[in-house]
């Protein structure tokens, strides 16, 4: 009987404390409920519990075009417990365009890419804008009267539909919300013309299409042409990821990683992310980030050639 609890002592002394294998992961989604990211962040969750062995809970921080959220995260302990979810704008676009960003790109560790989604251009329902002709008309005639949604400065939504609008030589006027839920209520209501976001926006709520910022039709709306079809050679994506603070463990990052993958293959996770009209894209650590520094490059010169500032 001795020899046995001397052997079970042992074993309880071998195996990892309750607090450090089951620690509780809170993934922020800068962005409030109810939108793509939130919706991405909720599907992902329990697959990611499975994997990871623990409770992963979903923390809306929303605000500053998923700034709030994000520098939430780059001041957390870097110990596995604190994760976020940002698709591109916070994590790409608003180094450069924001003097007084709250945080760094090198704040931050990345883990995986989940997700690349083209963006349309969409109109409230019976709005007459059903095509870029019929949106640069508009904008032309009402000669700085023509709003647009963003879900922020800084956001892909914003720079896009900047671009849009300079590419066409026609003036709007940006009208930033908190998400994505707030900008599709403005257009709704009329205070805004359109709105520049991922099909799934359009989807949930029954919007119009006028116009795809992609390389070429895709199979969820084959009957919404490209903007270069439109004649403007206009080619934009929301890619979404997985990030830790900077000074995470090595070991809890390829874990992370590994979970990350697994997720994105499970059955729930393709059918909510079909629902949503977002295609997965997994990336790993290693091609995540040659990714996000490439697309760091790209932005930054895209902000500065076009001299896109916070007030635009």
């Amino acid at each position: 009987m001795r020899s046995l609890l001397a052997g079970l002592a042992l074993l309880a002394l071998a195996l990892p404390t309750p607090s450090r294998a089951q620690a509780p992961i809170t993934i922020v989604v800068n962005f409030v409920a109810g939108g793509p990211s939130d919706l991405m962040g909720r599907l992902l969750a329990p697959e990611l519990a499975a994997a990871m062995g623990t409770q992963v809970v979903i923390k809306n921080s929303a605000g500053a075009a998923g700034g709030i959220g994000a520098a939430e995260v780059a001041r957390a302990r870097p110990d596995g417990t604190t994760l976020l979810l940002s698709p591109i704008g916070a994590m790409a676009i608003q180094p450069h365009f924001r003097a007084d960003l709250p945080y760094r790109p090198t704040d931050f560790a990345p883990i995986c890419q989940v997700a690349d989604t083209p963006v349309v251009v969409m109109s409230a329902p019976g709005s007459p804008l059903r095509s870029m002709a019929e949106v640069i008309s508009r904008a032309r005639e009402a000669n700085g009267a023509f709003n647009f949604a963003s879900t922020g400065p800084g956001s892909l939504p914003h720079i896009a539909t900047v671009a849009l609008a300079r590419a066409a030589g026609v003036p709007m006027t940006h009208i930033p919300y908190r998400g994505n839920a707030e900008a599709v209520t403005a257009l709704l209501r009329g205070d805004v013309s359109i709105f520049a976001d991922q099909p799934g926006t359009l989807r949930a709520n029954n919007l119009q299409a006028v116009a795809l910022l992609a390389e070429r039709r895709t199979a969820e709306f084959p009957n919404t042409p490209t903007a270069r079809e439109q004649g403007l050679d206009m080619v934009y994506s929301i890619w979404s990821g997985l990030f830790a603070p900077a000074g995470t463990p090595p070991e809890f990052l390829a874990r992370m990683e590994a979970a990350c993958e697994r997720a994105l293959r499970a059955p729930s996770v393709i059918e909510g992310f079909q629902r949503l009209a977002t295609p997965i894209i997994f990336r790993n650590q290693r091609d995540f980030g040659a990714f996000w520094q490439a697309e760091l490059e790209k932005f930054r010169g895209i902000v500065q050639a076009a001299g896109i500032r916070p007030g635009d």
